[in-house]
């Protein structure tokens, strides 16, 4: 069994002061109590020696987490699950819990990519969800799993129906645009039209296309045209 109390103290053991300030500052919503300030590449080794296949069952039923760290530890434990079954109800189980952009991000089950179709359904569920970080993480998902030989356009038809004021939201929806833009630009192009995605989307999708280094010139050039200013100055002339 897991001695929660010697896990927190090994993991403050571990603490980085000047590190948890620059946390703070890259995640301004989460609470500065719920972070240790540790750097990835000591918990990532620590978190390799501390857990067996008994107690990584345990921490994962032990939600939620008092701790930054220990999150960042549980969607790394349940990325690399090879049962899609046991991955899945993981993640259903943990979603709830996930309260900022870095622990989002950081949960991509590898397992995901040889179930593409059924993850499909649950993506669906997930971006119809009232919960910012489980719609950000249906957004990721089909950025991560269905941009390469599992695309269709009706992927992004999908986030771009997705109606929010959400920051973290609407920037995932532009990560995901610009690497669609990336991968599929004749389909993606279509829909940096006026009104075709929400205001802060389009210009932000523009924005982080432009600094690409993965699109031409000429494709970057097009897309400036492309900003809302001078679509809005096209519609009145026109």
């Amino acid at each position: 069994m897991i001695n929660f109390k010697d896990l927190h103290e090994k993991l403050f053991a571990m603490q980085d002061s000047e590190y948890r300030v620059f946390q703070a500052q890259m995640l301004p919503n989460l609470e500065e109590e719920r972070l240790i300030g540790i750097r990835t590449a000591e918990l990532v080794k620590f978190s390799k020696k501390f857990f067996d296949a008994k107690t990584k069952i345990e921490f994962l039923n032990n939600l939620p987490h008092k701790y930054f760290e220990e999150d960042l530890i549980h969607v790394w434990i349940i990325s690399k699950m090879r049962s899609y079954d046991k991955c899945i109800d993981a993640v259903k189980n943990f979603l709830p819990y996930v309260d900022n952009w870095a622990v989002c991000d950081s949960l991509i089950p590898k397992i995901f990519a040889q179930n593409t179709a059924k993850v499909l359904d649950e993506i669906k569920i997930w971006i119809n969800s009232n919960s910012t970080y489980t719609v950000r993480f249906g957004i990721l998902m089909l950025m991560k799993f269905y941009l390469g030989k599992n695309f269709d356009k009706k992927y992004l038809q999908l986030v771009a129906d997705i109606q929010t004021k959400e920051y973290y939201i609407e920037m995932m929806a532009a990560w995901f645009f610009t690497e669609a833009l990336i991968k599929h630009y004749d389909e993606t192009i279509v829909f940096l039209r006026p009104k075709l995605l929400l205001p802060k989307i389009h210009t932000k999708t523009i924005k982080k296309a432009v600094e690409s280094t993965r699109l031409s010139d000429e494709q970057k050039d097009y897309l400036k045209t492309l900003r809302r200013r001078n679509l809005d100055e096209r519609i009145y002339h026109d």
